[in-house]
């Protein structure tokens, strides 16, 4: 199935923003670019027509390259990425998200942030505190590398079909279509983990390791028990990755535009990492609020058996919904902008393709009449 999105993306026929581009092609263009931002090694070199009636930036085909922007292999070496930025960041939060979670899920006893973590370390020591390390380090992969990867397929797909013009007068819908639709199949590939997760970190005595829990939940519940949280993981995952990439692509965008005293492609790489991390904490902010009563639910579910998730809600109520907000907040804060710098330097890394901020088509310019930048 992946490989079937993988090849609609390339083979797309029509042209977009996000439309790829041949690095071999050398045909001199004599018609204007559609876009004026260059790397700044490339400020010099003449723009290159690199597909039939489509002018771009020569700087979509940088000589140097690891890969062909909206090729296959772009588009795994973005799911590797995502591995690696996902994974590690939620690992490294597990202390914070095991105290999280328990504050959700018996806020009597856990009354506070700090209150939740000297009772873990009384009860368990400094060892307690990483408890569901292993299923939060191969769930939150394996979600990466679906969540980051299908993201730029289902971005490449949804933009080619809608045309180059209202891919850019619409791409805040666009993000959001192409996030959901990656989170979906994300949250799939999550939810046993994720529910391994919450039975560790939240069920006294049930099991101190992965090993230990899986065939403890498979013979108490069967398979449902890896599967029972996945409709509330959607409603807390979709709404947040629906935040994160479109509040993350846009704020990226009108940092370049209002904040930073310079164009992107005059930034070097650090500085453009800087303003990736900055972009990131600001999304995070916004993805932890909308998604809080849904990860409340999805706590609280794991720990209840046979219990659904309106049954949980109910049990809860509003403000219970809400509990936990606060070290959520600096959890996913924290989390989205590493995540989003990593991704970012991993493409550095990798040498992919970093096509700048979108910008206005030359036929939709001329349509509006507008002049100079947009």
């Amino acid at each position: 199935m992946f490989k079937s999105l993988f090849d609609a993306a390339q083979n797309s026929t029509f042209k977009s923003p996000f439309t790829s581009v041949n690095c071999q092609a050398a045909t001199p263009a004599s018609a204007p670019t559609s876009s004026a931002v260059v790397t700044p090694a490339l400020k010099d070199v003449t723009p290159r027509q690199l597909t039939p009636n489509h002018n771009i930036a020569a700087a979509a085909a940088i000589e140097g390259d690891s890969c062909e922007f909206g090729s296959n292999h772009y588009f795994l070496l973005c799911g590797l990425g995502g591995i690696i930025s996902c994974g590690s960041t939620h690992t490294m939060v597990v202390p914070l998200d095991l105290v999280k979670c328990r504050l959700q899920v018996d806020p009597a006893k856990y009354k506070s942030v700090f209150t939740g973590f000297r009772i873990s370390m009384a009860e368990e020591g400094v060892r307690g505190l990483a408890k569901g390390w292993a299923p939060t380090f191969i769930g939150y992969s394996m979600q990466g590398l679906c969540k980051f990867g299908l993201y730029e397929v289902f971005k490449k797909i949804y933009g080619d079909a809608i045309g180059e013009e209202n891919a850019f007068l619409y791409r805040t819908g666009l993000y959001l279509a192409a996030s959901a639709s990656a989170e979906f199949f994300a949250d799939i590939a999550l939810a046993p983990m994720e529910a391994a997760k919450v039975k560790i970190q939240t069920t006294p005595g049930f099991a101190k390791t992965l090993r230990e829990a899986l065939p403890k939940m498979t013979a108490q519940e069967g398979v449902t028990a890896f599967y029972k949280g996945l409709v509330p993981l959607w409603m807390r995952q979709i709404p947040y990755t629906m935040m994160k990439f479109a509040c993350f692509e846009r704020t990226l965008e009108l940092l370049y535009k209002y904040v930073v005293p310079k164009p992107r492609a005059d930034c070097t790489k650090g500085e453009q990492l800087v303003v990736t991390f900055a972009a990131g904490y600001i999304a995070g902010v916004f993805c932890a609020i909308v998604s809080h009563p849904a990860d409340t639910v999805v706590s609280k579910l794991n720990q209840a058996k046979g219990a659904s998730a309106l049954d949980v809600a109910k049990q809860l109520g509003w403000s219970g919904l809400w509990g936990g907000l606060v070290p959520r907040i600096v959890m996913i804060g924290t989390l989205t902008a590493a995540q989003w710098f990593i991704y970012d330097a991993v493409k550095v890394a990798l040498r992919m393709p970093r096509p700048p901020p979108p910008e206005m088509p030359e036929s939709l310019k001329k349509k509006l009449g507008v002049t100079g930048e947009q």
